[in-house]
């Protein structure tokens, strides 16, 4: 795993239009804490913080540089981030100090590999997650965690137990949830069956109402007919 280095410098907590002083200056407030971190509020280059965002997945570990000894050469990773709803800036990050030498949990994404068996029977490829708890160490972090779906066949699954990974990156979890199936293609032949459905009922309708009741009519006119007293008007 790469490191990416990021400038930063301590701020103050207040007051808040200060927040809104910053990111009209292009930066954006921040704050860094962590487990034996005392959470501190931080400044970071607005353009600087984008490229470190769009390339974190190939690293994911940054390493702060500053002119205040409590900041420089602390390892972090992008806890949060808040971005404006229209326009998508960041407007606020949080960093969460790590320890290069012990393990953490963290989400990485998976990466679909191969083309499914099923596929190649009229099913559709359907993921069922697109990331992965995993524990390692900060710089063994993967950038995806890669599932090979070339033998999966329609109705076949795979669980998250028979995944492969890497050194000594371990997945977490409680139950072996499913990753991955191929569906049918009941898309494609729901019209066909609805089809060949509409064409059996017509087949197998009724016969008209006035044809059915016809001969049921004649023979209970008759039998009343029958049972008429003779003589009697």
């Amino acid at each position: 795993m790469e490191t990416a280095e990021l400038a930063c410098e301590k701020r103050a907590d207040r007051p808040k239009n200060l927040s809104r002083a910053l990111r009209r200056q292009g930066r954006v407030p921040a704050v860094l804490y962590g487990p034996t971190t005392t959470p501190t509020s931080i400044a970071v280059d607005a353009a600087e913080l984008k490229a470190k965002v769009s390339a974190a997945a190939h690293a994911r570990i940054i390493k702060l540089k500053s002119a205040t000894a409590e900041l420089d050469g602390k390892h972090v990773i992008f806890k949060d981030l808040q971005r404006a709803p229209v326009s998508g800036d960041i407007l606020h990050a949080d960093f969460y100090e790590v320890d290069l030498n012990k393990p953490l949990r963290v989400e990485v994404a998976l990466k679909f590999v191969g083309k499914a068996k099923g596929i190649g029977n009229g099913g559709i490829l359907s993921p069922l997650e697109r990331s992965v708890l995993v524990e390692c160490l900060p710089l063994e972090i993967p950038e995806t965690v890669e599932v090979d779906v070339t033998d999966v066949d329609i109705h076949d699954v795979v669980h998250v137990s028979a995944l492969k990974f890497v050194g000594n990156v371990k997945p977490i979890f409680d139950t072996d949830y499913p990753i991955v199936t191929v569906l049918p293609p009941t898309v494609a032949e729901a019209p066909v069956a609805a089809a060949a459905a509409a064409e059996g009922a017509v087949e197998g309708a009724a016969p008209a109402e006035g044809a059915a009741a016809a001969p049921a009519a004649e023979g209970a006119k008759d039998e009343k007919a029958g049972d008429k007293p003779a003589g009697k008007k």
